[in-house]
């Protein structure tokens, strides 16, 4: 992962030493349950605590020999543990303790996650209300079509935000699981009373069946929630970059003092964020795609998920955390053009109204084919340079035997497209 687009806390959550921590913390729980039931000194699992320490280059050495990571830990925290280290991993194998820590840091990063998006959802909130009653033109096919508000638009995304934490909250919980369950998950050398104990101390609920690994349809889950938040962050990132283009520049990125747009054109200023957040929304989506892969394993277990696992969880979660904080900012700084945006609801002389004018026509007894063919036919003049939407629709016979002027008129009234936006406000933020 490029530190360029990491943050220290969910960089720090994937380190092999917090890893190996939790290894040990998982380890070190199943020894304190073996002596509460009895089956080892309680001194024996108060030395395991004391002692057990570990040294990542030490884990290196022993794994040149061993060719095998976990026992090369195990091998380590007994070298400082002593005679008390043979209560250590009884009944248990790799999977058990792999898999319970893997959950302990998807859960952990699925908590920074969800913190990162309720960041998001409250900067869109604010902006939200402080532009709701700011009218702009919205589009369709990108192409305009009606009046909205910018607050409106925004609303939107807060609404999307919204569903996006609740998505995460169930992912992370999903992910949040124990399985201490021994060779094929049949609890043939350890006791679910063991597994049971650990979950607890590790704030994990307890997979109701492991057969040695927790099911992967489960990482599946949260890695392809966290590829449906990368698509809502592009889509907003892909609004701010078109609302700036130079013939819309509605919204732009804040521009720092000192800030460079190009290195050959000085009087650029681009959307670098908002296409940065683009891409870096591609990176985290291409982490879905082997995750559902990695669903499909051979019997009770296999290891192809497991060289996935160490690419894709570190490198989707790492990138998301960043661009969430990014897109914050983005919209924390966000430049709006209010007049720019009147300007362009005038942009096509008055046939944004077109619907309105139809459905007056059709108000007035006239059928609607008839109706629709009369507005696209004036609204064709004004395409050919003819003059303005309303001034050609006043000098139509059919329209005038239907709207006086004054009818005609007030159809050309942005506000009236406003008027239950407040309704929808409510809906939305109570």
């Amino acid at each position: 992962m490029l530190t360029r687009y990491s943050r220290p806390e969910m960089v720090s959550l994937w380190s092999m030493e917090n890893f190996f921590r939790l290894c040990f913390e998982i380890e070190a729980y199943t020894c304190d349950a073996l002596a509460e039931r009895g089956e080892i000194p309680q001194s024996a699992a108060e030395e395991i605590w004391s002692k057990g320490k570990f040294s990542l280059s030490r884990i290196e050495e022993i794994e040149e020999e061993t060719r095998h990571q976990f026992i090369a830990f195990l091998s380590n925290i007994s070298e400082n543990i002593g005679e008390s280290s043979r209560y250590l991993h009884q009944g248990m194998t790799s999977t058990d303790v792999l898999d319970t820590a893997f959950s302990a840091q998807l859960k952990a990063a699925g908590e920074i996650l969800i913190s990162d998006l309720l960041r998001v959802k409250e900067v869109l909130r604010k902006k939200a209300i402080e532009y709701k009653d700011v009218i702009c033109i919205g589009r369709t096919h990108g192409m305009h079509a009606e009046p909205t508000t910018f607050g409106f638009k925004l609303l939107g995304f807060y609404s999307e935000f919204s569903r996006n934490v609740e998505r995460m909250e169930r992912a992370k919980e999903e992910v949040s699981v124990c399985a201490i369950s021994g060779a094929v998950g049949n609890f043939a050398n350890v006791s679910p009373f063991i597994e049971e104990y650990v979950s607890k101390k590790m704030g994990l609920s307890i997979e109701p069946v492991s057969t040695q690994v927790i099911p992967r349809d489960r990482h599946a889950m949260f890695f392809a929630t966290l590829g449906v938040i990368a698509s809502s962050i592009e889509r907003l990132a892909t609004e701010i970059r078109h609302l700036q283009r130079t013939e819309v520049g509605e919204v732009s990125e804040y521009f720092h003092v000192g800030q460079k747009g190009s290195s050959a054109m000085p009087h650029k200023s681009n959307p670098v964020l908002s296409e940065n957040l683009t891409g870096l929304s591609r990176i985290v989506r291409s982490a879905v795609t082997p995750a559902l892969e990695d669903v499909v394993l051979w019997h009770e277990r296999d290891i192809s998920h497991s060289s996935v696992e160490r690419i894709i969880a570190p490198d989707a979660t790492i990138t998301l955390d960043f661009a969430l904080n990014r897109l914050s900012e983005v919209i924390e700084g966000l430049q709006v053009n209010k007049e720019r945006m009147r300007l362009n609801i005038d942009l096509q002389k008055g046939l944004i109204y077109s619907q309105r004018v139809l459905l007056a026509l059709v108000s007035k007894g006239m059928l609607r084919d008839e109706a629709y063919k009369v507005v696209q036919g004036t609204a064709k003049r004004v395409w050919y340079g003819e003059g303005e939407f309303k001034d050609l629709l006043s000098q139509d016979k059919q329209v005038r035997e239907r709207l006086s002027y004054e009818e005609l008129n007030n159809l050309f009234d942005p506000s009236y497209y406003t008027k239950n936006i407040d309704t929808v406000f409510k809906r939305v933020l109570g």
